[in-house]
């Protein structure tokens, strides 16, 4: 198990900001089981849903920013994860750029790959490996989107979401799998030790132009459609 609790660049979780975070929230003092559970609630709900300048950038530059998406979340969740001696691993995919309609604006949207890298954390806990995905949500921000569409019941993609059943998500951890965009998956880049892998392997194709424009225009537009949302009603 060393190798999926190693410490890497993007895995800083010797970084002071972490090992503050570690130690106020006194994860180390709990069983792994409840070490799992407070550290992904910790990352589903007190870093909120947002999208960051880079899916490269170390744990401790997301826990700063206070928000992720898919792949910005999972780095820091492995950096608490094995900062706290949890084994994780990431599993990577590609998704539709279909489930990111309605937070992407019209000219982002057109723009963007129609499938974009994707990856979930994968925790090992009694012998089992736990595929995590729901802590890309918050749950004020997903609480306001149910409220949006009181009517639906069924399937649902859009707005950061892909799942079968829109109004029985799972997004809890007791001993399950979580999942929140896993309908939208249209490849399976397999499994990495760890995010810096992961994103050596395998790069989002945007032209350095296009990339410029997220990081400087994109992502604050769609940063502020979500917050429109989370902070409706």
């Amino acid at each position: 198990m060393e190798r999926y609790l190693r410490e890497t660049p993007m895995l800083d979780f010797s970084s002071a900001g972490i090992r503050q975070l570690i130690d106020e929230r006194k994860f180390n003092d709990l069983d792994a089981y409840h070490r799992i559970r407070e550290i992904y609630g910790f990352v589903r709900d007190e870093i909120l849903f947002g999208y960051n300048a880079d899916d490269g950038i170390p744990a401790s530059a997301v826990l700063a920013d206070g928000y992720g998406q898919c792949n910005t979340k999972a780095t820091l969740f492995m950096a608490l994860l094995r900062g706290a001696g949890i084994p994780c691993r990431l599993h990577g995919f590609t998704v539709t750029k279909k489930l990111q309609k309605g937070v992407m604006t019209k000219i982002v949207y057109k723009s963007a790959p129609g499938d974009i890298l994707h990856g979930w954390v994968e925790v090992h806990l009694e012998g089992v490996w736990y595929g995590l995905e729901a802590y890309i949500l918050d749950k004020a921000y997903l609480s306001h989107l149910r409220m949006m569409y009181p009517g639906c019941t069924g399937a649902f993609c859009g707005y950061g979401v892909a799942v079968r059943d829109f109004r029985n998500m799972v997004i809890d951890f007791d001993r399950n799998d979580t999942r929140i965009q896993s309908e939208g998956i249209t490849r399976d880049l397999g499994i990495h030790d760890c995010p810096d892998d992961f994103l050596t392997e395998y790069r989002q194709d945007v032209p350095p132009f296009k990339a410029f424009l997220y990081r400087r225009l994109g992502r604050h537009l769609m940063n502020r459609n979500v917050g429109r949302i989370r902070n409706s009603g």
